[in-house]
């Protein structure tokens, strides 16, 4: 074959193809030099899928689209509604190459990387500005503010606790989203082209004037609304730009008509020249209405995060009891709050390590202590600090309060953090922290002793008998600090299971034994907030008469609290123990049969599911045979199983009705109330929805008699979803009735 400048090429395919004849069958060649990374790199040339270089016939490297063609007002407002569908697909996950990178105009712009807010252009080189196409300034000055809002909601996740490439990707390729630029002067652009809009609203008509207009607004409002956040106080202020871009919003999506598509302003070809191992891939594109529903809710939950700043007590921003606080009823909405706005809910909860940006830690963690278990106790009392005396006991006291905020501190703000990230990291995460509850729970053992040998707190007898002689009880210690320990780490444990239903872990033959454990602990749950009553009341009957009116209502906000917080472990234990008999009798009736598992035991399957909670020394892990014997509860007929589970659910549902009535104070609500009171609807829906069932299936089995299994009934059993039913943390079946001869 031919050569050049001293080379010669020579066909050795012949060759080549010999030689490998010769080679036994899984036999293999390699070079030493010849790394993996270079021999995946060679399967990838010259395939279109993996190679981003490989260019069909007649194909151009470069995009050949025209920046510089003039654009009507319609082409400018397709482009920009094509720029919504991306960038919200970017704050749903996807990366910049198949979202915003994708744009010409915005690629352009952005290489060569600008130095001065002129260069950061489509067009570098161009005529003097007055002669420029006006609407070239409008698209000019809106990817202007786009860039930036993308950098700053970058810079945001990057500074806060999420999961890359599973909740966002921050990688821009590269790519200087405007970084160095400031803001004022990007809004002055954006303002000079809200202006010519206006001045030139004759020539090209109100209505495309207006919508051009709302554009530019909606993105100066984002902006703006981005800027604010940093502030963290007077959350009515902060809503504004939120509130505006929520009006903004509705006015473009009316006049989405107006826009003229234009898909050539688009290309997969600009991913060749970004820093990107990644094959090509295809730009992700978002309906119309899609992008609608979404930035509706990202501004709706713009505006609802910032309540989180109006602060009223500790059990309303993370509350022991089901969905009754701000995170927990923000971030369990359907569909979850987008990225940005969860790292935003961080921001505002621990930036700097200020709470809310006024609250110490402390400050949060003493009025949870004193609503929850030492409601006006000298254990909190701030006056402990001032005293220097070391043999003083209030020394003592403040000494040991401090160790244990410094124990526990951590583990508390990290349930926040928790439930900052997305449903499956929730769950994961508390998987982690329950084992760190353990330890802390002991160490507030230890402190507790202490601290009672300072006040000389005197046992009582618990749980009270009634009866004068209480010789055979042995009296105990209020114990609260590691009463308070042991009642998070129950509450999580009951978070990991429920977390279990929504997320759809357990298999439909495994509900019943799941819902029993929820039940079990639930009931160590109600016996312990119980205790913890007794004692508050016995101390506040020592201190009534000698109590001022501040630690009178102290006392009171305590009791409504446990009052409030009893309702809802017993709701659970009955709703709990309803589920796991209506299951376990329809699995007895062979309505639910387990699918078949040649490589799986139910003992396996039961370690599998109790893992997390294998190292937790109270309460006690159940046995495979005790929860055997519990779910099945073999002794028991088909018969009472199904009622036994009518009537836990008259409890719950007589329990729901009394909870669904309490104010957004007296709930702990205060900042989330409808969306908790929706949580408690949900929840008599479901127990509605579970009674009819039961009545169904007992209907049936009383006209077929005891023994009669499967379709033989007349009834076929469907579970769905968990996210689609009532609520997601009851999982209530369907039951329709069949024809038997079919």
């Amino acid at each position: 074959m031919g050569g050049s400048e001293g080379i010669v090429a020579f066909d050795i395919t012949k060759k080549f193809r010999a030689a490998a004849g010769t080679l036994e069958l899984g036999e293999l060649v390699k070079d030493d030099f010849f790394s993996l990374f270079e021999s995946v790199g060679a399967l990838e040339i010259m395939d279109p899928k993996m190679d981003s270089g490989c260019l069909a016939p007649g194909e151009s490297l470069d995009e050949d689209y025209d920046v510089t063609r003039p654009l009507s007002p319609g082409e400018v407002i397709g482009i920009i509604d094509q720029l919504f569908c991306l960038e919200m697909a970017w704050y749903q996950g996807y990366p910049l190459s198949q979202t915003l990178l994708t744009n010409v105009y915005i690629d352009r712009m952005l290489e060569p990387e600008p130095l001065i807010l002129q260069d950061a252009d489509f067009i570098r080189e161009r005529i003097a500005k007055e002669q420029r196409d006006p609407m070239h300034v409008v698209l000019r000055a809106y990817c202007l503010g786009l860039v930036k809002c993308c950098w700053y909601i970058n810079d945001r996740i990057k500074f806060e606790h999420y999961y890359e490439e599973e909740d966002f990707v921050t990688n821009t390729y590269h790519r200087s989203l405007l970084d160095s630029f400031d803001l004022n002067d990007i809004n002055d652009e954006i303002m000079a082209a809200r202006r010519l809009v206006h001045s030139i609203r004759h020539r090209i008509g109100n209505e495309l004037a207006q919508a051009l207009g709302f554009r530019l607004e909606l993105r100066t409002a984002f902006l703006r609304a981005i800027e604010l956040s940093v502030m963290r106080s007077n959350p009515e202020s902060l809503s504004l730009p939120w509130t505006q871009m929520k009006a903004v919003w509705e006015m473009i999506y009316q006049s989405r008509h107006l826009g003229q598509p234009v898909p050539e302003a688009f290309s997969t070809k600009i991913q060749r020249r970004l820093a990107s191992t990644m094959p090509p891939r295809p730009i992700v594109k978002l309906s119309t209405e899609e992008t609608y529903k979404h930035f509706k809710k990202l501004f709706v939950d713009g505006i609802n995060v910032l309540n989180v700043l109006n602060y009223h007590d500790s059990q309303s921003l993370l509350v022991l009891t089901y969905h009754q606080n701000f995170v927990m009823t923000f971030q369990s909405q359907k569909p979850q709050p987008l990225v940005y706005i969860r790292t935003l809910l961080q921001s505002f909860l621990f930036k700097d390590m200020i709470i809310l940006g006024k609250l110490s830690i402390r400050h949060v963690l003493d009025d949870d202590l004193s609503l929850v278990v030492l409601p006006a106790s000298k254990f909190l009392d701030p006056a402990n600090d001032l005293v220097e005396a070391p043999h003083h006991p209030r020394y003592a006291l403040a000494h040991q309060m401090e160790l244990f905020r410094q124990r526990a501190a951590q583990s508390y703000l990290d349930i926040f953090r928790a439930f900052c990230q997305n449903r499956c990291r929730i769950r994961r995460t508390l998987c982690h922290s329950i084992q760190d509850w353990e330890t802390v729970q002991v160490d507030a053992e230890e402190i507790d002793q202490l601290l009672r040998l300072q006040i000389d707190e005197k046992p009582h007898v618990y749980p009270p008998t009634g009866d004068e002689d209480t010789s055979g009880v042995e009296p105990t210690y209020s114990l609260p600090l590691s009463s308070w320990a042991y009642l998070y780490k129950l509450r999580l444990m009951e978070w990991i299971v429920q977390l279990g239903f929504e997320l759809d872990i357990y298999a439909p033959d495994e509900l019943a034994g799941m819902y029993w454990y929820l039940s079990d602990l639930a009931r160590h749950r109600a016996r312990l907030v119980d205790r913890i009553s007794y004692f508050t009341k016995l101390r506040a009957a020592e201190e009534k008469g000698g109590a001022t009116a501040a630690q009178e209502a102290a006392f009171i906000r305590s009791k409504h609290y446990l009052y409030q917080a009893s309702f809802d472990a017993a709701i659970t234990w009955e709703m709990a123990d309803a589920m796991s008999n209506m299951y376990a009798a329809l699995g007895r009736l062979g309505l639910i049969v387990p699918p078949p598992r040649p490589y799986s035991t139910d003992e396996l399957r039961y370690d599998v599911r109790m893992k997390p909670f294998g190292t937790i020394g109270l309460p006690e892990l159940p046995s495979w045979e005790v929860y055997r014997a519990s779910t099945d509860r073999a002794q028991v007929e088909t018969e009472k199983l199904l009622e036994d589970a009518r009537l836990s659910l008259e409890q719950a549902q007589r329990g729901l009705e009394v909870v669904a009535r309490m104010s957004e104070k007296e709930s702990f609500s205060v900042g989330c109330y409808e969306r908790w009171l929706g949580g408690v609807t949900g929840q008599i829906r479901a127990v509605e929805k579970a009674g009819v069932v039961v009545e169904v299936v007992m209907r049936k089995l009383e006209e077929k008699g005891e023994g009669t299994k499967g379709k033989e009934l007349g009834l076929k059993v469907g579970i769905g979803k968990a996210a689609e039913g009532e609520h997601e943390w009851w999982v209530v079946p369907t039951v329709e009735e069949i024809d038997q001869r079919a």
